[in-house]
């Protein structure tokens, strides 16, 4: 595990821009919210969408900071992705709703919700 320090251009940022990978090594961006907690970043997502789907097949994610529409703003970072059970998912669900008030809204939530836990690499 990476402390979130080392990627201290993170902080403070509404986005990230998630890049997943399809089977044939072509990489998938996509901007998200997400939330920082103990070293860790959490992000939500559907169990329905590519993200989900590319992650489970291959776990391996780069990041970077983003504008809400997806154009990068940082450097990209290296990291690690988990697929939370729902027992696990608590922290996740709390940080998120910490930084975002609309997380807070019940209508928000689906059955078909997940949380990704995000461990950086060292560069």
């Amino acid at each position: 595990m990476i402390e979130l320090s080392s990627a201290a251009h993170l902080q403070g940022q509404k986005y990230i821009s998630l890049a997943t990978f399809r089977r044939s090594g072509q990489q998938v961006q996509t901007p998200v919210w997400f939330a920082e907690q103990a070293g860790q970043l959490y992000v939500m997502t559907r169990n329905d969408s590519g993200k989900f789907k590319r992650i489970r097949n291959q776990p391996q994610v780069r990041l970077a900071a983003c504008t809400a529409r997806g154009k990068v703003t940082g450097a990209w970072i290296d990291g690690q992705a988990l697929i939370l059970n729902r027992a696990e998912e608590g922290a996740a669900r709390q940080a998120l709703a910490r930084k975002y008030f609309l997380m807070r809204f019940p209508w928000l939530w689906s059955r078909k919700n997940i949380f990704l836990e995000i461990t950086l690499r060292p560069a």
